[in-house]
């Protein structure tokens, strides 16, 4: 992989911070944002509305996936509904199940069926992913956030979970698969090699794009010069 020109997986940014997402907004890199509640409360975000419709002002030409936060299915649906009425490039973000473990997959079928563009998501499962391609819509785009990134972190391969999915999808061409909670910059590759649509990554991953391709003799040489200019810094010494 020599460049990120390469990549047919498209790259959506995962924060709440506006300053930051305006940022890379104007970079033209990425081609989607998404958030959540837990995201917007590091951010410090007080009104969950109020920050929503100001990204929506400044960003209207690609996609923002917002999240409902209720655990009753009745006003998720509430809630989902006004989201959705925020913009025509929103996509509601439902999550796979309640925090009782109840599916939503009866909230996701009608929501679809009414043409409203979802983004499901906390999926882990190959199981949860075969419930939500049953019910989706072809009247509505939806996404499904495979989370692959907390996959990883129980000591599983994500991969064949994400090619499984990807396989999936196939037959849904109103649908697209997104590998989310990304760890590293080797997440796209793999996001890619998988038949990903979509893969989330934090500015942080973002400011090391640059860096794919990179020739490893370089990147040798540029950490040699940082653990060495890092001790000269730091004034260290051994008698």
């Amino acid at each position: 992989m020599e460049s990120i020109n390469n990549l047919k997986v498209k790259i959506f940014a995962d924060g709440a911070d506006i300053n930051e997402m305006k940022r890379i907004h104007g970079e033209g890199l990425v081609k989607g944002f998404t958030t959540n509640p837990t995201l917007m409360r590091k951010a410090n975000v007080a009104n969950y509305e109020l920050f929503a419709k100001e990204v929506l002002k400044e960003i209207q030409d690609l996609p923002i996936s917002f999240e409902v936060f209720s655990d009753e299915f009745e006003i998720m649906e509430i809630q989902a509904r006004r989201i959705a009425g925020w913009g025509k490039n929103v996509n509601v973000k439902i999550p796979i199940t309640n925090t009782k473990g109840a599916s939503s997959t009866a909230l996701i079928k009608k929501l679809s069926d009414e043409g409203i563009s979802l983004n499901i998501t906390a999926i882990t499962t190959i199981e949860q992913v075969e419930a939500v391609v049953s019910v989706i819509s072809p009247k509505a785009k939806t996404i499904i956030s495979v989370f692959a990134g907390r996959i990883a972190d129980t000591g599983r391969d994500p991969i064949p979970y994400m090619k499984k999915a990807a396989n999936i999808l196939k037959s849904k061409q109103h649908a697209e698969l997104l590998w989310a909670s990304s760890r590293e910059l080797l997440n796209i590759i793999q996001a890619e090699s998988c038949g990903c649509h979509i893969v989330t990554v934090t500015s942080d991953i973002l400011k090391k794009i640059p860096n794919i391709g990179k020739n490893l003799g370089v990147l040798s040489l540029d950490t040699v010069s940082m653990f060495y200019e890092d001790a000269r810094a730091s004034k260290y010494v051994i008698s």
